[in-house]
């Protein structure tokens, strides 16, 4: 359960209101699924509205970047999440990447990743590299970087560390404030958080 309330539709501003409704059509494409708590770190961003305006336009941005495959966003992203705990992020992370081409067993897998055999070299790059950008202090040598350049270009790497950063956003946010999970994997496979990697 949350650590602060939730901004009811009641309670918001008629400009947030719609913010709720944009969300929570997005969100609905994106998963699939509708929840009742799907848009609840919104719903407790609205208590500062402009900063719930600010967060609002980063997300929208970040969504329609298209330099990284979804298949390699859904692994950076939900690696980066089972990192940082987050409830929230894993349930929806899990989902989202479901549609994006990630298979139950390679949600399951993402703990022992550098181990198996359902990623290959360019994935367990940029796992790695979700990893030690999730770490506190930051631990991404110099040879990885390196090693991602073989495979991206700049654009494409500024892209990809701003998503897992994102993620991290989310992640410390969300579990600083208790928002748990929305439903949107019930009743299916869903990654479990990580301490270490193999």
């Amino acid at each position: 359960m949350a650590r602060v309330s939730r901004v009811s539709p009641h309670q918001a501003r008629p400009y947030v209101r719609l913010v709720y409704f944009f969300a929570r059509r997005q969100l609905g494409g994106l998963t699939g699924r509708r929840t009742d708590r799907m848009i609840e770190p919104l719903e407790v961003y609205a208590h500062v509205p402009r900063l719930l305006m600010g967060y609002g336009r980063l997300e929208q941005t970040s969504a329609k970047l298209h330099g990284v495959s979804k298949r390699l966003q859904a692994l950076a992203l939900l690696k980066a999440a089972t990192m940082t705990h987050c409830e929230y992020c894993i349930d929806i992370g899990s989902q989202v990447g479901r549609r994006w081409g990630l298979s139950n067993e390679e949600l399951l897998a993402l703990p022992s990743y550098r181990s198996s055999d359902l990623f290959n070299d360019v994935e367990k790059l940029v796992l790695d590299y979700a990893v030690g950008m999730s770490k506190t202090p930051v631990g991404v040598p110099d040879s990885l970087v390196t090693s991602l350049r073989e495979h991206f270009n700049e654009a494409q790497l500024v892209e990809l560390t701003h998503l897992i950063a994102l993620e991290n956003l989310r992640g410390r946010f969300n579990g600083a404030l208790g928002i748990g999970s929305a439903g949107f994997s019930d009743g299916m496979v869903c990654a479990t958080p990580t301490e270490t990697d193999a």
